[in-house]
């Protein structure tokens, strides 16, 4: 049992399901978090500004507004970490939520001890954040520069070709971690780790997944490439053209 430091934490589930809601509820209650719930995307957004919970548990498909545009929206005003759900397939519809934002998702069905598992370790990710951590090391406070990259670890701030671009938390902490250590392979499960936190649930695909979002935002105008994929092992940054 994790201590109590949960109880003052509001999770907002943002679910048409009644099932699923019951289940979430159930097993948030009992982790010892507070839930609110809205049935459609309006009321979930309108619920968010009223009582800006810690994080939010977003279905995709949603009626009135789909589970994309409450991301959107929400991103637009707020970094509460979200854990998107959907119940399809397609790797796109998981990169697209990534991309606006998502800072991970869950494909229905799903474990319920997963995913309090995984409302865990985001939290503690973005607790550690807010707080600033430890002190880095001496060595980790430059920025990391590489041709038509530039990355700002205090800041958390990356530019490509000298144009700011705007990553997800967990975005970042794929890439400056890689970009620490040039050529070493990180296996899927060590970047789970050290992003989520030992007790994750998830399976090497999200990695995949978020790889595949920061591809996309740093590889698309540099002309160049920064990681390279280990086939059947990994990934790590290695820096060639496209």
């Amino acid at each position: 049992m994790e201590p109590h430091t949960s109880m003052t934490q509001k999770i907002l589930i943002i679910e048409d399901e009644e099932g699923i809601v019951h289940l979430l509820n159930l097993y948030l209650k009992d982790a010892g978090f507070i839930t609110l719930v809205a049935t459609d995307g309006a009321d979930g957004l309108a619920l968010h500004a009223r009582e800006k919970p810690d994080l939010v548990i977003l279905d995709i498909m949603l009626p009135a507004v789909d589970g994309f545009e409450v991301c959107k929206r929400i991103r637009a005003w707020a970094q509460t970490p979200i854990l998107m759900l959907t119940a399809r397939g397609s790797e796109d519809d998981r990169v697209n939520g990534l991309e606006l934002g998502a800072d991970d998702y869950l494909v229905k069905p799903f474990s319920p001890r997963e995913l309090v598992s995984r409302v865990r370790a985001i939290l503690r990710r973005t607790a550690s954040q807010e707080s600033g951590g430890e002190a880095p090391p001496e060595t980790e406070r430059r920025l990391l520069c590489f041709p038509g990259l530039t990355i700002d670890l205090a800041a958390r701030r990356v530019e490509v070709n000298s144009k700011e671009v705007a990553l997800t938390p967990t975005e970042f902490d794929l890439l400056s971690l890689l970009a620490q250590t040039p050529d070493r392979v990180f296996t899927r499960e060590i970047l789970m780790n050290r992003i989520w936190g030992y007790d994750y649930f998830g399976d090497g695909h999200i990695i995949d997944v978020h790889m595949s979002a920061l591809r996309k935002k740093i590889e698309g105008s540099s002309g160049l490439r920064y990681i390279k994929t280990v086939w059947r092992v990994g990934y790590r940054f290695d820096i060639h053209a496209s």
